[in-house]
C-alpha cells in the first residue's frame, strides 16, 4: 500500500486537513501507521478524538513511532484512548 485508501470526499475540513497529515508525516513507517489508521476511523471520530489526534500529530515521528512499538513512553497528555486504539489498530495485508 503507497497511500490513502479513503477518499475525503464527504469529509469535513478538519477531518480532510487531519486524512491529510496522517498520511504525510515525514517518515513511512508512521505514514502507514497512523494513515491507515486515519482511512479506518477518522468519519467516525468524535470531536474531542479529532482534538486528541490533532494533538498527538504534533509529537516528532522518532518518538511517537518508538512510543507505538512500545520503546518509548510518551508524556502522561498523549496517553489517551485513542493513543491505545492507534497502539492496537491492525490491518490485515490482502498481500501478505
Amino acid at each position: 500500500m503507497t497511500g490513502s485508501t479513503r477518499s475525503s470526499s464527504g469529509l469535513d475540513d478538519r477531518r480532510k486537513r487531519l486524512l491529510f497529515r496522517c498520511w504525510h508525516r515525514g517518515t513511512r513507517e508512521m505514514d502507514l501507521i497512523l494513515g491507515r489508521f486515519a482511512d479506518a476511523e477518522i468519519a467516525g471520530l468524535t470531536d474531542q478524538e479529532l482534538g486528541e489526534l490533532e494533538h498527538l500529530i504534533e509529537v516528532p515521528d522518532p518518538d511517537l513511532y518508538a512510543a507505538l512499538t512500545g520503546d518509548k513512553v510518551l508524556a502522561a497528555e498523549h496517553q489517551t484512548a485513542l493513543f491505545a486504539r492507534i497502539k492496537a489498530f491492525q490491518v490485515a495485508d490482502p498481500s501478505a
